[in-house]
């Protein structure tokens, strides 16, 4: 007789650490962008560049290197990084018109 995933117990527990997983990074990603918040209001009162291309490179680079250490693909963490710093940006440009 088959089981089915949901009464598969290795499975289950497999996902119960993928759910953690993802809990973590919600707040961790949370976390980050409080912070990030606050960078982009000093940003726009002291009237700094809401992009800095010379350290989004480094970071990407510095994670690249980070993704190689920990077997994970670099592509993916670059284009993953990418993604939030663009995000950032976004939320910096939108706190300087605010000023």
């Amino acid at each position: 007789m088959t089981q089915t995933p949901a009464e598969d117990p290795v499975l289950a527990a497999y996902r119960k650490s993928i759910d953690n997983i993802d809990a973590a990074l919600i707040h961790m990603l949370a976390e980050r962008f409080r912070i990030t918040k606050a960078v982009g209001e000093h940003k726009a009162k002291t009237a700094l560049p809401a992009a800095d291309p010379g350290r989004e490179q480094r970071q990407v680079e510095r994670l690249r290197k980070l993704a190689e250490d920990a077997d994970l693909d670099p592509e993916f963490s670059e284009k993953f990084l990418r993604f939030i710093i663009d995000e950032v940006i976004r939320h910096h440009e939108r706190a300087k018109a605010e000023q």
